[in-house]
């Protein structure tokens, strides 16, 4: 029997039990009402409010304009959506690097304005004063290595990362440190998938990949991107599950078409 179906709410001590058990961890992201509600009823484990909407719902380049304010309202949006799954925030650039209370006010203001349950945070050794601190507060935190998007401009690319032994040492020394400080799960971001499989090995918690091979506790996409609603972005480690872009769009050919025609609304449709 998994330990799965058998949930009524996931929690983070349900994802430990599932990594137990070998059996994997479903997530996805979200950022409205409506596809959140969608998504929750598909029985999806983890839904992640990414910063990745500053991408996806925004159309910003990168993930770093977007602000604490505009992530605590896309997470209420989903968090109004939800009944099951477990929703993790993404603390935005800024809002918690270098300062350890001023990353505690903005995970505080996250779960308070929210309702959210737990957030996500990118980087290793240089974040763990902030994770420890937020800890303090009864937050779970996730931590997020590998490729860690609010790095983009230290990094100049979005290349796989810790194909290098020393980084690859130091990825694993850091969820290490991530797990010692008391994170409950770690994403694992576009590294090789040997790397990943050790780290989920060596590890006790929960570890989820995007991009990092199939020997890890769960994976995670960006909803848009697998539901090929976003066509324009096409990486090696996605799947697409639909094209929806085409779908749509000969929908709102239709409809145009109708209206123009007169066809919409008939009498039927009319009072």
């Amino acid at each position: 029997m998994s330990v799965h179906r058998n949930v009524k709410k996931v929690t983070t001590h349900v994802l430990q039990e599932m990594k137990d058990a070998g059996e994997k961890i479903t997530m996805l992201t979200g950022y409205d009402f409506s596809m959140a509600r969608i998504i929750d009823t598909a029985g999806i484990d983890v839904i992640l409010v990414g910063d990745s909407a500053s991408n996806v719902m925004a159309g910003h380049e990168t993930t770093l304009p977007i602000t604490l304010d505009q992530m605590i309202y896309h997470a209420s949006s989903v968090v109004r959506a939800v009944d099951r799954a477990l929703v993790v925030v993404d603390m935005p650039f800024g809002s918690y690097q270098g300062n350890s209370k001023e990353a505690l006010s903005s995970a505080i203001r996250i779960m308070k304005e929210s309702g959210g349950h737990a957030v996500k945070m990118e980087g290793g050794q240089e974040i763990l004063e902030s994770i420890s601190r937020i800890l303090t507060a009864g937050i779970p935190v996730m931590g997020h290595l590998g490729l860690t998007p609010q790095s983009i401009y230290k990094f100049g690319t979005y290349v796989v990362r810790a194909k290098e032994e020393e980084e690859a040492e130091r990825l694993i020394s850091d969820a290490k440190a991530l797990e010692e400080v008391g994170c409950f799960a770690i994403v694992l971001e576009k590294i090789p998938a040997e790397l990943a499989a050790k780290v989920a090995k060596e590890v006790h918690i929960p570890i989820i990949g995007i991009g990092a091979g199939n020997g890890v506790d769960g994976q995670v996409l960006v909803v848009h991107d697998m539901l090929g609603i976003n066509n324009e972005f096409n990486p090696r480690f996605l799947r697409k599950y639909h094209n929806l872009y085409q779908e749509m769009l000969g929908s709102f050919h239709r409809y145009i078409e109708d209206v123009k025609s007169g066809d919409f609304p008939n009498e039927e449709e009319s009072y």
